[in-house]
């Protein structure tokens, strides 16, 4: 769990640090890359550990993804340029994507299917807590003491969890497998999903499709990725073995966790933004305004482990999220930003609905897929979420940006956001005439995603109601 939480709490600590680090670098063209960074290397980072912890052992894989991410947390920390500090993240991400993905694949060695629900719903809450808890601690350190303590905070939770896996996991069992690495494999895989979320980014960072910097990852994704296949249909001991995309129980929930992360994660980046332009709300407030959010994740986790648990179904617990979801967005498309509680009840359903599938679908994977698969099987699934978080966040800015077309903006100015900046701008009639064209606008790109769940509801309902292996 502390592990989880880590890997979690620094997707979001840094967000609220980025002026500070650009105002002490001085330097704003490689500032993105320093969440981006971190996300893609820890995407590509998953599925590589899931499959060298079936093969060395869990033990070893958590213990040096540990290990990675403490040591580049004090580098981070230590950095003298944004150059330092970008590739600094980029290992730190490399160490959390063991951490993660390996973590959630141990609880598969020690606890059957059918009460697996019950702990992987706890791991939901450690990514609940880290989205409450990011905000808040990156924005008092860097107010108070300063934007390195965000890393330095790391050392001492990093160092206790990398003792406490050392001293307690000594009698993890390790498969009696000869290992034989996949290293053209692994190549494939590093190149072309690195180049695929570095297209995606820059898709959502507001560059048109027919730019190069957009459509050239995304061909070298489309053959990396191509070969990548072709090449794991014949390798002997294969990175992402392929048959497992043959299971049609696994596919399905692969597909559910990519669209509810798609949601939850893309819902999380966009609301509190929608609250500061229809309201005029502070950063402050704005993340105050989206926690039911987070709130209702941990709860619909928890709840729908128990349930799972007892009854030792999971497509019941999955296909109530699936209509929920949609069902939530649509509320907060036709709720005024300015009631409060009546949106809040709507962001609380939705992420109850994401917390009901998030650790049902990983169970139900897990449960689809053989014993010595376990570890790829989870880390597949970890694969899809990230995924599905990087795509929602890229999709839904751009389909923003493109909204946005019509809308009369000024440029960025101070707050680095063209958005705040002609709100700030504006006064008196022709701010509120802004105001309600934010509004409609942010009402569309609810729509739209309130549609993208549908594909979800679709995978949930195809999905075969099988009962998971004993207690």
């Amino acid at each position: 769990m502390l592990s989880i939480f880590l890997g979690a709490l620094d997707q979001t600590i840094v967000a609220v640090s980025m002026p500070a680090i650009s105002a002490q670098f001085n330097d704003v063209n490689l500032l993105a890359w320093v969440i981006s960074g971190y996300m893609v290397a820890m995407t590509v980072a998953v599925p590589i550990y899931g499959k060298f912890g079936d093969l060395y052992g869990r033990r070893l894989m958590i213990l040096t993804g540990l290990a990675l991410f403490t040591l580049a947390s004090l580098f981070c920390a230590m950095a003298q340029s944004m150059e330092q500090l970008v590739v600094a993240r980029v290992v730190q991400g490399i160490g959390a994507g063991g951490m993660v993905s390996v973590s959630q694949a141990i609880i598969g060695d020690f606890v059957p299917p059918r009460e697996r629900g019950r702990y992987q719903g706890y791991f939901s809450s450690m990514y609940a807590a880290a989205s409450v808890a990011g905000p808040v601690l990156g924005g008092y350190m860097t107010e108070y003491l300063s934007w390195r303590w965000i890393f330095l905070l790391n050392l001492p939770l990093g160092l206790g969890a990398w003792l406490y896996a050392r001293h307690t996991l000594v009698g993890l069992a390790v498969k009696r497998r000869q290992p034989v690495i996949d290293y053209l494999g692994t190549a494939l895989m590093i190149i072309g999903l690195t180049a695929l979320l570095l297209g995606i980014t820059e898709l959502g960072q507001g560059r048109a499709f027919s730019t190069p910097p957009v459509w050239g990852p995304l061909l070298v994704a489309l053959a990396a990725l191509s070969l990548f296949v072709g090449h794991e249909r014949r390798a002997p001991e294969p990175l992402l073995p392929m048959h497992l995309f043959s299971i049609r129980p696994a596919v399905l929930c692969w597909c559910t966790v990519f669209f509810t992360a798609f949601q939850a994660i893309s819902l999380s980046v966009l609301i509190p933004l929608r609250f500061q332009t229809v309201t005029g709300a502070g950063a402050d407030s704005a993340a105050l305004d989206v926690l039911p959010l987070a709130i209702g994740l941990p709860i619909g986790a928890f709840l729908g482990g128990r349930r799972t648990a007892r009854t030792g179904h999971y497509k019941p617990v999955i296909l109530a999220g699936a209509v929920l979801m949609p069902l939530g967005i649509l509320g907060l498309a036709f709720t005024p930003p300015q009631w409060l509680w009546l949106s809040g009840a709507f962001m609380l359903l939705t992420g109850f609905a994401a917390g009901l599938q998030f650790p049902t679908s990983l169970v139900g994977a897990q449960n689809a897929v053989q014993q010595q698969d376990i570890g790829v099987g989870t880390s597949t699934t970890n694969l899809f979420r990230s995924l599905g978080g990087a795509v929602g966040v890229a999709c839904m800015s751009a389909l923003l940006l493109a909204l946005l077309q019509g809308v009369e903006l000024g440029p960025e100015g101070a707050t680095g956001n063209a958005l705040l900046s002609s709100l700030n701008a504006a006064s008196g009639a022709a701010q509120e005439a802004l105001r309600g064209e934010l509004l409609a606008t942010f009402q569309q790109l609810l729509l739209a995603s309130a549609a993208v769940s549908a594909l979800g509801l679709a995978a949930a309902v195809a999905m075969p109601n099988r009962v998971l292996r004993g207690r």
